[in-house]
């Protein structure tokens, strides 16, 4: 009886399609030249970080800009009510050679292979073989953990490594020339050679702070292994990217022969290819992920439909929700958030040797984008990218910052000097050109943009800003650090 009805369903079906008028061809002819004019709008519409107040800001074009920052290729797919609205290709997969980037072209994800591994770990907590808040080392089989004067009280739980604050060592990787040694997942566990790492051991009682850690994601690639009785591309694969219909990423050291001719290389910020085309990145939970824009842009639509109950692909709502909750400001578990105290958008940027991307999803009306390149310069092009598709679709945020135009040389001076926290820590306020620039020892100098007189923005994640408080006279006495609800302040000493 079921089947005869399945037959008779289907055969209505079939019957529906036939009769049905198609889709008038000047009707596709008119979303497709609208879909094209949004593109061409885009290419032509890219947009800098800052303004100045009362200025419009200067659209530029998307191949001039991949000239001026030395970026041979990129790829971007747009994602509008939870599909793909568009994906495209530009400049070349490998400077030396006139191969073009097309929507096929896979680039290194670098650290977005996090939140593609912290989905595949909250599968593992759906299904009992992992849990949130319990010791690792409860479940690590071939390593563990050290045990220290940190762990005494608090222990290394998957939630701690999700949210880089289990204290665990070494921030990124440096990866492998293709010609060098490459370690086991055991050595880069220990530090020991060939690896290239310093070992990953608790530096810092587990749950007090966030402090990115792509050892984290390393320990819990082991983990991952461990509970799974299989190996970790094999798992994520199975878990995660076959269940989306990623067919064009995996996780791996070495590409497979299928996609060998498809991956681009990656570019020094002087133009030039990364010896040996690019690195190879044994800590594949951290930086592992080669991709392309149109897959990833599934997963950013599966976590969103997932979020709103409209798809369990891979998670249930439940999880997604857990994930995408801030654990610290704008932290979630294995993603980037932004917005508080109520998070409107979810993503990750990821570099590795040659390459830069950035993947962004907001959590209502199906929005975002993915832009993949293939040089160290990529990050600023990519932003600009990025504002240019936010204004085209009407996105809330990503608009260029206002600015002044240049201060006064007498305000500027009157800022410069030396600014102690009182704990040992004395930043050096310089000026040089007419800019302003903030010196803190041991660290490259920031540039302070005036934001008004007083108060200048950095280019830094969190959107810091410094305040100069001056006394009635107009001299400064003290700066003001605000960054992601935090402040400090610095006396002036001289």
């Amino acid at each position: 009886m079921i089947r005869l009805f399945k037959i008779k369903f289907t055969a209505l079906l079939i019957c529906a399609a036939l009769v049905s008028p198609p889709l008038p061809a000047a009707a596709q002819r008119s979303s497709k030249s609208a879909a094209d004019e949004r593109i061409r709008r885009i290419e032509n519409g890219l947009l800098a970080e800052y303004v100045v107040r009362g200025r419009p800001a200067a659209a530029m074009n998307l191949l001039e800009r991949m000239k001026h920052y030395k970026v041979p290729g990129l790829s971007i797919a747009v994602i509008d009510d939870y599909r793909i609205a568009w994906a495209k290709g530009y400049g070349l997969m490998d400077a030396e050679k006139t191969r073009p980037v097309t929507t096929g072209t896979l680039f290194q994800a670098g650290s977005i292979s996090k939140p593609v591994t912290a989905v595949g770990a909250m599968k593992l907590v759906e299904t009992g073989r992992l849990a949130l808040d319990e010791n690792v080392n409860d479940r690590l089989v071939s390593w563990k953990v050290p045990e220290n004067e940190f762990t005494k009280d608090r222990k290394v739980t998957v939630r701690g490594l999700l949210t880089h604050s289990a204290g665990i060592t070494v921030r990124g990787f440096d990866g492998y020339a293709p010609y060098a040694l490459r370690p086991t997942l055991a050595q880069i566990l220990d530090g020991e050679k060939p690896a290239n790492s310093a070992p990953l051991r608790v530096a810092a009682v587990p749950g007090k702070r966030n402090d990115y850690s792509g050892g984290g994601f390393t320990i819990l690639q082991q983990l991952m292994i461990d509970v799974a009785k299989t190996d970790f591309p094999q798992l994520m694969n199975r878990i995660v990217l076959a269940p989306l219909g990623m067919k064009r990423s995996f996780f791996g050291v070495s590409l497979p022969a299928k996609f060998r001719d498809a991956a681009a290389a990656g570019h020094r910020p002087d133009g030039a290819a990364v010896a040996g085309k690019w690195h190879a990145y044994p800590e594949l939970a951290a930086a592992g992920l080669w991709t392309t824009p149109s897959d990833l842009a599934r997963f950013v639509i599966e976590i969103q439909k997932s979020r709103n109950g409209a798809s369990n692909r891979i998670l249930a709502a439940k999880s997604v929700d857990e994930m995408l909750t801030p654990q610290f400001p704008e932290v979630g578990l294995g993603f980037g958030l932004k917005g508080a105290p109520r998070p409107f958008r979810f993503g990750h940027n990821g570099s590795t040797e040659g390459f830069y991307c950035l993947m962004l999803g907001y959590f209502e009306n199906g929005r975002g984008a993915v832009v993949m390149t293939n040089s160290d310069n990529g990050a600023e092009l990519v932003m600009e990218i990025m504002r240019a598709v936010a204004k085209e679709y009407g996105w809330n945020d990503l608009r260029p910052t206002e600015i002044l135009g240049a201060l006064d040389q007498k305000i500027i001076d009157s800022y410069v000097g030396a600014y102690d926290s009182g704990s040992g820590f004395r930043l050096f306020v310089t000026t040089e050109n007419g800019k302003l620039y903030a010196n803190p020892p041991g660290g490259s100098r920031q540039e302070l943009i005036p934001e008004t007189e007083t108060t200048f923005l950095i280019r830094m994640g969190g959107n810091p800003r410094v305040e100069f408080v001056r006394d009635a006279a107009g001299k400064a006495r003290e700066i003001v650090f605000r960054r992601g609800g935090g402040e400090n302040r610095l006396k002036k000493v001289e």
